[in-house]
């Protein structure tokens, strides 16, 4: 549960201010100590003495006002924060954090903040949707900032679509989960990105693995309070702050550097990309085509099954959990994974899927356990589908 903490409540324009009031009032009842900073847009809707008197703090809204001449409000308010949340977070708003703009006092003190920072966007469907905001939205992501899906439902012009504000009890529950720290103690391995076989010093081969899903899984278990080692490979994604990373390029290189981390953890998520097959021979200098030879041929061997050679490896008390990225007979072929592998778990996603492949910011998955039960998600972002796979991983080590 979020008790006991400094929370710096970042309030913006939006017609959704006002449920900003009952989450700042929730979060006081849970034993929070509350200061808010308010945008000049903000201040149209509502007062700032509305919030100083429901927080009994001073409420921040211009840089260059400094009542105290022995600190500076904005660094001093930045310091002092355990955590910030920025209800409802305007598409303008999101826009200056994920580009470092620092014009008012709002974005100076979260640009000056070092907590963790949860962002609740509230805007209309159509900027939701558009490809700044998106971009926006995934660089906080990938700047390690928590970002909560908006709800479906009745907006301010009329008609019904997403982008609305949850309710604050929502928020609560939200931000409660990340507080619980389900997994404080537990040491988790994830993998994640794809693999390269090298054929000269210049040449590999690869595949599409951007690492998204395995960065959005590293960072919910950090959330989660687990200690966290990343092997990674290559990625197209910032690598997330507060794990341990190590970086490695062929399976080969993964399977060691897994193994090693895994003897001494108590799970394992496996959502590298790995390639099934390496040159049987690696040159060591360019191949060079010639005028006289219009073919190259290439002799593959099989890789190591990382994650057969880990399952059989696997103790009782450990977690393993595994993808199953398909283009056709998607479940059929999870099934016999999660089974042949020793798994506790298998995620079995579709790539033959735009909207959920590799690269993609969103996914929907199947979840397979043990037992045989099958549980399908609906299409929602990696970072909730992250939240997810911890979640399950939780309550299988609990």
């Amino acid at each position: 549960m979020l008790k006991d903490k400094k929370i710096t409540l970042y309030v913006t324009g939006s017609i959704a201010i006002y449920k900003s009031l009952i989450l700042a009032r929730l979060l006081i009842k849970n034993g929070n100590e509350v200061k808010v900073v308010m945008t000049e847009d903000a201040q149209k809707f509502i007062s700032p003495l509305t919030f100083q008197a429901l927080t009994k703090n001073e409420v921040l809204t211009d840089v260059f006002v400094e009542n105290d001449p022995k600190s500076i409000s904005h660094i001093k308010t930045a310091d002092d924060t355990d955590v910030a949340i920025i209800a409802p977070a305007t598409a303008n708003i999101i826009a200056k954090m994920a580009n470092g703009i620092a014009d008012d006092m709002a974005s100076t003190t979260l640009l000056a903040t070092q907590a963790p920072k949860f962002v609740i966007p509230s805007m209309n469907t159509h900027m939701l949707d558009n490809p700044a905001t998106v971009r926006n939205l995934r660089q906080l992501s990938d700047d390690g900032i928590t970002i909560m899906e908006t709800a479906n439902g009745l907006l301010a012009e009329g008609y019904t679509g997403k982008g609305r504000f949850p309710e604050p009890e929502e928020i609560l529950n939200w931000l409660d989960s990340f507080f619980e720290a389900p997994l404080a103690g537990k040491n988790i391995v994830v993998t994640a990105g794809g693999t390269k076989e090298r054929i000269d010093p210049v040449r590999y081969i690869s595949n599409d693995s951007s690492g998204k899903m395995g960065i959005a899984i590293a960072r919910a278990a950090r959330n989660a309070g687990a200690n966290v080692t990343l092997v990674v490979g290559s990625v197209s994604v910032k690598l997330p702050s507060g794990v341990k990373i190590l970086k490695i390029e062929s399976s080969t290189e993964l399977l060691e550097e897994t193994q090693k981390a895994f003897s001494s953890a108590d799970a394992l998520i496996m959502s590298a990309a790995v390639a099934d097959f390496r040159p049987k021979r690696v040159v060591d200098h360019k191949i060079k085509k010639t005028a006289d030879n219009d073919n190259l041929s290439i002799e593959l061997v099989k890789n190591p099954d990382i994650l057969k050679t880990l399952g059989s490896n696997k103790q009782d008390n450990q977690v393993m959990i595994g993808f199953a990225a398909e283009t056709n007979d998607l479940i059929e072929n999870a099934v016999k994974k999660i089974k042949n592998k020793n798994l506790d778990l298998i995620v079995a996603n579709d790539v033959s899927d735009k909207r959920i492949g590799f690269n993609s910011n969103d996914n929907q998955v199947t979840y397979i356990f043990k037992d045989g039960k099958q549980v399908k998600s609906e299409l929602a972002s990696k970072d909730i589908i992250a939240k997810q796979i911890v979640d399950i991983m939780s309550q299988l080590l609990n």
